[in-house]
């Protein structure tokens, strides 16, 4: 991840490159005391392997899913990441990559809630097809249109807007008190359960501050954990967002 000041400060000219160079990399790494959110897609699952749509279905990781959550640990180990508590959804693969990053991390022993409000969108009568095939049985332009509109839903499955209600108002209530009651919280869950939850915003739209066409185009790669930092003032504005890539 880049390590650069984003404290909007600039450095004076009365500073050597060793300052400089010191305060740069303090200013992302140094341990924080605003509270912290990290969010985490589940890693790459065999249905995602065979480009199917997965929705309520539960799949197991593949090698590459279970490689991507340690090497996910391994990140939030470097960072110093010790979590109070764990959330996750009613299906394996996120539990199972939620499982893999906290025994990595020896932090197994932590509080940990699984619900359903955090699963995946239900894609319906899609799921289990393969997406060429379901663009070659309906259309390219109505396939698309199930996927990337937030308010039409596919055949007996769920629209985005849909799955927003069940999972800001989870993260609002359940989440977010800890988050910023102080605790190092680690969200493990699916692509469209972040982005998307209630009255045209997500967790991830509502900690960004993204617009209903920006957040359906947002695309969040598995087993990279992303890091909010919070205000611990009023309703927890995002003061940095890290995505921990590297």
């Amino acid at each position: 991840m880049g390590l650069r000041d984003r404290s909007g400060e600039g450095s004076s000219h009365d500073e050597d490159f060793i300052t400089v160079r010191q305060r740069l990399y303090e200013t992302d790494l140094r341990p924080v005391n605003n509270p912290q959110v990290v969010l985490i897609r589940h890693g790459q699952s065999e249905w995602n392997e065979k480009n199917l749509f997965t929705g309520f279905k539960d799949p197991a990781l593949t090698e590459k899913g279970r490689q991507e959550a340690k090497l996910a640990a391994e990140r939030l180990k470097k960072l110093g990441f010790v979590f109070d508590c764990a959330y996750t959804s009613a299906l394996r693969r996120a539990q199972v990559t939620l499982d893999i990053v906290l025994e990595a991390l020896d932090q197994k022993n932590i509080p940990i809630e699984k619900d359903q409000a955090l699963n995946e969108r239900d894609y319906g009568d899609l799921s289990g097809l393969n997406k060429d095939d379901a663009r070659k049985k309906w259309g390219e332009e109505q396939v698309h249109i199930w996927r990337r509109s937030y308010d039409v839903p596919p055949p007996n499955g769920e629209s985005l807007e849909m799955t927003a209600k069940r999972t800001l108002p989870y993260y609002n209530a359940q989440i977010k008190p800890k988050v910023l009651a102080g605790k190092k919280v680690l969200v493990a869950a699916h692509g469209n359960s972040l982005r998307q939850a209630t009255c045209g915003f997500s967790i991830i739209m509502q900690l960004e501050g993204l617009t209903g066409e920006e957040i359906v185009k947002k695309e969040l790669d598995t087993g990279v954990p992303i890091i909010y930092e919070l205000d611990s003032e009023g309703c927890g504005k995002v003061l940095k967002c890290t995505v921990v890539n590297s």
